[in-house]
């Protein structure tokens, strides 16, 4: 799609244990940044989120999960241009869905905590 912003780069680095790492550079000329905030550039909250999600499904505990939900999300501290973007995250399954658990954070400390729901596809593709 023309004009469509790709604001994560990073690619995920899958853990053996469940857990799943990603690190992302935030560069200087996204093209989120002009408009969000004009002369004081902040790396939007739902970049952040979008980078969780891309990191949960590069670690996916068993394959035909999708999300069903963000559960909640708590930002904690702005993201911004040149900053080193990270996300270790786990899984845990409960009540027949799995569930995310994802800290965001750069050097300055956490950014975001996230919590995704994901839920297997049934056969016609509706979750």
């Amino acid at each position: 799609m023309p004009g469509a912003v790709s604001p994560v780069r990073g690619r995920p680095e899958p853990a053996a244990d469940g857990a799943g790492t990603a690190a992302v550079l935030v560069a200087a000329d996204e093209p989120v940044f002009p408009g969000h905030y004009p002369g004081f550039p902040i790396f939007p909250g739902v970049c952040v989120v979008e980078h969780v999600h891309l990191t949960a499904l590069a670690t996916l505990p068993k394959p035909g999960l999708r999300l069903a939900a963000i559960e909640s999300t708590r930002f904690l501290s702005p993201v911004f241009p040149g900053d080193r973007l990270e996300v270790e995250l786990a899984w845990q399954e409960k009540d027949g869905a799995w569930r995310c658990r994802a800290v965001a954070g750069t050097a300055r400390g956490q950014a975001a905590a996230v919590r995704l729901r994901f839920t297997e596809e049934t056969e016609e593709g509706e979750l």
